[in-house]
């Protein structure tokens, strides 16, 4: 049970720093000098002692929308997948009870940019839904193909499968698997191209456009909730698309994974660093994409003898 809480600890407190690193090596890249990998911990301190304005438009939804946006992930760290082998773990989350939980999130995240009632709430809100409601079949079909390429339909239990025997047999369903999860962690953690975190333009602003007029300690714990849920879904990738080092030793299995948490999070630095955002309309283009990964990742599974 120890580990258990070492590691829900462990990511509750890491997720500010890997959205830190990100912003961090971006403007590394872009020869700007680059802010502090801790400065979202410096924010969301600075925040909670901030006043907390509401809209005279708005109702009592707004004062509880940002406690509701970050329940559902708090309840989801504690149903990831173990990153020891011998460590506690839920048994029944799968890919429809992980996809719930963080759509609930996303849907209090939504009504709060509505309930503004101001133009910029609205527009961010419609979009967000149309992005969501592409991510949500692919992220079910993809994890989904997953499970049954580890022989359970849990999620903890198929990565620790994952991590002790490998399915070579289903490598190809494997990788188109790991390609659509990875576009939808760019998806729906709002990163370019599919939205800019950083922006403030009408034109290409989806996350930020739903809480332009969250203030204070409301804005201090919706920004975590982001940190949060990025955290999520790279430890989702880590412990089912990088299943190794379960095994070994709990230090060294801890240090191993807070690496791969790393290495993601550097991937996609570069990755908005070398790309440009899309335009609204070319975003299902790409969501498409991961959901064809998906589909074929599961047709490709049943045609190697996923069957017997």
């Amino acid at each position: 049970m120890i580990y258990y809480i070492i590691q829900i600890l462990s990511i509750f407190l890491i997720a500010p720093f890997l959205v830190g690193i990100i912003k961090s090596i971006k403007m590394f890249m872009l020869y700007k000098r680059p802010i502090s990998p801790f400065q979202p911990y410096f924010d969301f301190y600075k925040l909670l002692y901030k006043e907390v304005i509401y809209s005279k438009e708005s109702s009592a939804v707004s004062k509880i929308a940002p406690i509701l946006i970050i329940s559902p992930l708090i309840l989801v760290v504690f149903l990831l997948p173990p990153i020891f082998k011998d460590s506690f773990y839920v048994s029944f989350m799968d890919a429809f009870t992980i996809t719930g939980l963080i759509s609930l999130s996303t849907f209090f995240l939504m009504l709060l940019g509505v309930d503004s009632a101001s133009a910029f709430g609205g527009l961010g809100s419609s979009r967000e839904a149309f992005i969501s409601a592409l991510v949500e079949p692919a992220m079910i079909l993809t994890i989904f193909s997953v499970s049954l390429m580890a022989n359970s339909i849990g999620i903890s239990k198929a990565a620790l499968n994952l991590a002790s025997s490998f399915p070579a047999t289903h490598a190809a369903s494997f990788v188109l698997a790991a390609i659509s999860f990875f576009i939808l962690l760019v998806a729906e953690n709002g990163r370019i191209p599919v939205d800019n975190p950083e922006t403030h333009l009408e034109l290409t602003m989806v996350h930020e456009a739903m809480i332009l007029d969250v203030s204070g300690a409301d804005l201090a714990l919706v920004e975590l909730a982001s940190g949060i849920k990025y955290a999520i879904f790279a430890t989702l990738f880590v412990t089912l698309f990088i299943p190794f080092g379960t095994d070994l030793p709990f230090a060294l299995a801890f240090l191993v994974f807070i690496a791969k948490l790393l290495i993601v999070s550097v991937v996609i630095a570069l990755l908005e660093v070398n790309t440009a955002k899309l335009r609204l309309f070319k975003v299902p283009n790409l969501l498409g994409i991961s959901i064809i990964f998906g589909f074929l990742s599961l047709i490709t599974f049943y045609i190697l003898g996923g069957v017997a």
